[in-house]
């Protein structure tokens, strides 16, 4: 009974982990697409602005659509947890969700900034090179897709 108990504090433990890592790379996301939309809006090229590039403000849309489809599913998870309720694939899948968007936002906002975006004294660089660890620290996306698989019924050591 007590290893059944410390195991249930544990996997409590990782659902706070998993949600707090979303909730850190949410504000991310929407300060890596708002600093692209200022810097896309003055920053020319061909005689306009990057940002009127269709490409780029679609792209830009698209993104932050992503992001806030993440922070619905962060909520849901949040108030589920509160409740009691065992979130531990959802939490898992937020977190898995979480570092793969982050990674895929700031690498996409990058893009925009041209060289620029590479050096080291703007925002975005940082961003770029800091939150690569969201994919690996706190379970690496092989663990939650792992434990994902487990819940699915789909993983070969799950199944009978």
């Amino acid at each position: 009974s007590s290893g059944i108990n410390a195991e249930y504090g544990q996997m409590n433990q990782f659902q706070n982990e998993r949600i707090y890592a979303a909730a850190g790379a949410i504000p991310v996301m929407d300060r890596a697409i708002q600093a692209t939309i200022e810097y896309t809006s003055q920053r020319k090229a061909f005689g306009k602005s990057i940002l009127d590039n269709q490409y780029v403000h679609y792209r830009l849309a698209e993104l932050q659509t992503e992001v806030e489809c993440l922070r619905a599913l962060l909520y849901q998870c949040v108030e589920q947890h509160i409740a009691g309720e065992d979130i531990t694939p959802q939490a898992t899948m937020l977190k898995l969700k979480s570092g793969r968007l982050v990674r895929e936002v700031v690498d996409s906002c990058l893009q925009f900034w041209g060289g620029m975006g590479y050096t080291d004294d703007v925002i975005i660089s940082r961003m770029w090179r800091d939150t690569r660890l969201m994919s690996i620290g706190g379970g690496a996306d092989e663990v939650m897709l792992n434990v994902i698989c487990k819940f699915m019924g789909i993983d070969p050591g799950s199944r009978s």
